[in-house]
């Protein structure tokens, strides 16, 4: 049966260009129906269409396997604009009215209109955000009916190349395929990521992409800044490429083994550390891995930063910094930012805050939270009613029940099949981040896991980590075998050093009694030598009775001598 009622969302990515289909529930919640994907690397670089008929063709692809699973002919889609030329700019416009002149809705529309008519130079003004209007000493967002003498309109303009926009429709043209509307990719993920609550008391939304890293400012429930860095987590793999490493080598390094932050280590295990991908085929020291990734990372990051001090909202975030986005995955990307701007409300958006059900899972992973956001914005129905395909199916009430069609169930059992690669790379990244941290046992039991997902792809990543994970444990077991047989071996020679003192002290103690001062310091002298804290009290007081002993007896023999002297004279 087919599908007659549904929105369909494409978005065009650095790395894939996708698209998904859904119907919305009374409650809310989107019943998800469709999704595809193509790879787009070799026709969109940071988010901006630069190869015209390879971009067509990969929308026709996207389009015509979207409508193969919902058995249904598509006629429009809302489709995303992001990309690096993307940003905003502030303009004001301003209005003297007579004295007391009540404001209407139709003075704002004029000054709306003046707004949009501001001279760009090889630059299209895509959205407008009204701000504040500024009436007498107040500043207000609705000052409709509010009597005054004066009013300026404050406007937050995005604007972009003229040819972002136009090469998208020159596309689309292409593909015969139309456009429902064009959506502001970053502004419908902040409204599916989001809360209320922070927009309004005041954050930064992060979106950390392949190519791009795009970032929007709220305060006041208003956007007040948007920039997109033309930076990503692909010039982290290409940095480890630097290395004279293929491209898909340094990808996996990157996935399994880099972190946005390392906390600095005096371990001289860890500063010799190193990494092996599979059957060894090449080895990188870890701590020349550190500084690649983190070198690249702290750069983007301390350019987001500047961004949000460009906002003049950098100290009014009370609502924090969200991060999302397929690279916001990264280890300690929420340490290494807060490293950078100080502030420690931080949160990394992973999931949209939109309920979403159906037979078809999407990896929770960040990155498909600006696809949610286009399909969520939709309103209009996509479908191209045809004579053939009148009948509605209702995919809210059939949701639990198996597709009958054989093409509908293969394109399923695809996407479990993906789900269980995406579910089977997180275990090995988990089980890479455990064999950083030396829980060994801990790791083979997630690598034990990972491998019942059955994903033959990566037999052979388990079998290396696995293998690497066992030599790390042998190496820290028999490591701890040495230290402890150091360590008794350095307490045997401590009981001798305790029983060899206690001796000297004894024989001392021997001839104090015998009087022979001159051999008791030297006995206690090399009792000393030893070095033995729990004795050297004991030491140093015999050392003072000795000293005090032998003082007396010379000036007992002194005193001798002179009494016989004396005796002597009267003689």
């Amino acid at each position: 049966m087919a599908a007659t009622d549904f929105i369909v969302a494409i978005e065009l990515g650095s790395t894939n260009i996708t698209g998904i289909a859904g119907k919305k529930n009374a409650d809310g919640s989107i019943q998800l129906l469709a999704y595809a994907s193509e790879h787009s690397s070799d026709c969109i670089k940071k988010g901006a269409i630069y190869n015209l008929d390879k971009t067509a063709q990969s929308l026709t692809s996207v389009i015509k396997q979207l409508e193969d699973q919902l058995q249904a002919s598509i006629k429009q889609v809302y489709v995303g604009i992001g990309g690096q030329s993307i940003r905003s700019i502030r303009n004001s416009e301003s209005r003297h009215l007579d004295e007391d002149t009540k404001i209407s809705q139709a003075l704002i529309d004029s000054i709306l209109k003046s707004n949009r008519e501001i001279s760009l130079i090889d630059q299209e003004l895509l959205a407008v955000e009204p701000q504040e209007y500024k009436v007498g000493n107040n500043l207000l967002t609705e000052p409709v009916g509010i009597p005054a003498d004066n009013i300026e309109g404050n406007f937050l303009n995005i604007i972009a190349r003229n040819t972002l926009k136009s090469n998208i429709t020159q596309c689309f043209k292409q593909t015969g395929y139309e456009i429902a509307d064009y959506l502001m990719a970053p502004l419908v993920t902040a409204d599916v990521v989001l809360s209320t609550n922070e927009k309004r008391s005041g954050c930064a939304l992060v979106d950390f992409g392949a190519d791009t890293t795009t970032v929007t400012v709220y305060k006041n429930n208003l956007l007040r800044h948007i920039a997109v860095i033309p930076l990503g987590s692909s010039n982290i793999t290409k940095d480890i490429c630097s290395l004279q490493i293929e491209e898909e080598d340094a990808e996996q390094l990157k996935l399994r083994f880099a972190s946005a932050y390392t906390a600095p280590s005096e371990d001289e295990n860890e500063q010799n550390k190193e990494y092996h991908l599979d059957n060894n085929k090449f080895t990188i020291r870890a701590r020349q891995l550190e500084e690649i990734v983190e070198a690249r990372v702290n750069e983007i990051l301390a350019n987001v930063w500047n961004q949000i001090k460009v906002s003049d909202y950098s100290d009014k975030l009370l609502g924090g910094i969200i991060l999302t986005g397929g690279a916001s995955n990264l280890p300690n990307l929420d340490k290494a930012l807060a490293n950078i701007t100080k502030i420690d409300k931080i949160r990394i958006a992973k999931t949209a805050e939109v309920s979403v059900e159906g037979l078809i899972e999407l990896p929770q992973n960040g990155a498909f939270n600006t696809l949610l956001g286009l399909l969520a914005t939709g309103k209009e129905n996509c479908c191209r009613p045809t004579p053939e395909k009148d009948v509605q199916l209702d995919f809210m009430q059939d949701s639990g029940q198996k597709l009958k069609d054989d093409q509908a169930v293969q394109v399923q059992a695809q996407i479990q099949a993906e789900k269980r690669k995406q579910e089977c790379q997180e275990l090995l990244n988990q089980a890479s981040q455990m064999i950083l941290g030396r829980s060994y046992l801990e790791a083979l039991e997630v690598l034990k896991n990972a491998r019942l997902l059955n994903i033959p792809a990566k037999e052979e990543e388990i079998k290396s980590l696995e293998k690497e994970a066992k030599r790390l444990y042998e190496e820290a077991e028999r490591v701890k075998v040495i230290r402890l047989e150091q360590q008794r071996q350095e307490e045997e020679r401590a009981k001798k050093r305790l029983e060899q003192c206690e001796s000297l002290i004894n024989e001392a103690k021997e001839l104090k009694e015998k009087k022979n001062y001159r051999s008791v310091l030297f006995k206690l002298e090399e009792a000393s030598k030893l070095n033995i804290p729990e004795k050297r009290e004991e030491i140093e007081k015999l050392k003072e009775e000795v000293s005090s002993m032998k003082k007396g007896f010379i000036a007992s023999l002194i005193e001798k001598m002179t009494k016989a002297s004396n005796d002597l004279m009267k003689d």
